[in-house]
């Protein structure tokens, strides 16, 4: 760390990493972003231009070869942050891995043990926990204002929000919605719950409306967006169990005849209750019904993920998302593309 300032590196130049985390990365006094890889050489040229950045490769172990380097933004296309993940650790950098963690269960388990084993900070960018009305729900759900919490719906219906690209290509993205957007809620409403140790899933996924062409409705279209293909569900709907007898509700859509609600997430305790979109507070008091709309002021996300990150590096503490948070939401996801498929629920 010379001069004071963390070295950072960012792997994958595409849309999260030039619209979120390297803005982010930025706007920390004690950061230098020193180096950009991404499989597309003049994408990474462009962004190390763009930022000025001093490093360029189209190799992400060249840049974990530069000694001065103390951690990592995994940036990639899903399938390739456990290698990435994994080969950053034995290289001794911290690491910040965009969601979702993996593709599957065995290479989240597989990024665990390489963090563990080369003790280094890993935290996975669940941005959501980082609103600012996310974090006063868990801020009031640990102080017990919710009581037990043993119900919760999660979702989020995009009525025509297919994204472009590498998304929809199954072997690059291990999903649609699920994976994509289905683990922002999951997560978020996870840890709003506690985070119990989820037991059983039972899901169905639909592949119904595709590759549709309807006019007037924008689209997420990441840098590569050639050779599209439609491989993955466009929605999906799920049960989840945990240990300690709480369920959640989880339903998900890229592409569905509903109305938009944008992400959503509800939470049900014994004592009072809470809604993140609307942001409301469901409670009883002097035996009367209130509902509450805490006034809060906006915050960028990214940049408390950012700085949390950052600040977990500098005072060696563990994230708010930790690795092992990675591996249970992983479970969860892959439980609802399993429970699908055999048409019956899974145990995890």
């Amino acid at each position: 760390m010379k001069n004071g300032k963390i070295k950072v590196a960012v792997i994958g130049a595409g849309n999260i990493a030039q619209n979120a985390h390297i803005p982010s990365y930025k706007n920390q006094k004690d950061v230098e972003i020193v180096g950009i890889c991404d499989i597309n050489l003049d994408r990474a040229k462009d962004a190390a231009n763009r930022f000025n950045i001093k490093y360029v490769s189209d190799k992400y172990q060249e840049i974990l070869d530069i000694e001065e380097i103390d951690a990592v933004s995994i940036c990639t296309t899903n399938d390739a942050h456990a290698e990435i993940a994994i080969a950053a650790a034995n290289a001794k950098k911290h690491i910040l891995c965009e969601k979702p963690m993996a593709m599957n269960v065995k290479e989240a388990e597989d990024m665990v043990k390489a963090a563990r084993d080369n003790n280094i900070i890993f935290m996975m960018g669940f941005v959501n926990r980082f609103r600012a009305d996310s974090k006063l729900i868990k801020e009031l759900a640990d102080a017990g204002k919710f009581g037990e919490i043993y119900y919760a719906k999660a979702g989020w219906f995009r009525r025509r929000g297919t994204p472009l690209g590498w998304f929809t290509n199954l072997s690059k993205s291990g999903g649609g919605p699920v994976i994509d957007i289905g683990v922002h809620v999951i997560d978020l409403t996870w840890y709003f719950m506690g985070k119990p140790k989820p037991i059983s899933v039972s899901a169905a996924t639909y592949n119904k409306i595709g590759d549709y062409k309807t006019k007037g409705v924008s689209r997420w279209i990441a840098l590569d967006a050639d050779n599209i293909v439609f491989e993955t569900e466009d929605s999906a709907s799920g049960f989840i169990r945990f240990e300690n007898g709480a369920t959640m509700t989880v339903d998900v859509s890229w592409a569905i005849n509903g109305k938009d609600t944008g992400i959503f997430s509800n939470i049900f305790g014994t004592k009072a209750g809470a809604s993140l979109n609307p942001f409301v507070i469901y409670d009883e008091q002097e035996n009367y019904l209130f509902d509450s709309a805490p006034v809060i002021n906006s915050e960028n996300s990214f940049d408390n993920e950012i700085n949390h990150f950052i600040e977990c590096i500098r005072e060696g503490k563990e994230p708010i998302a930790t690795a092992e948070d990675g591996l249970e939401v992983q479970k969860m996801l892959n439980g609802i593309y399993d429970s699908a498929k055999l048409g019956r629920e899974v145990t995890l």
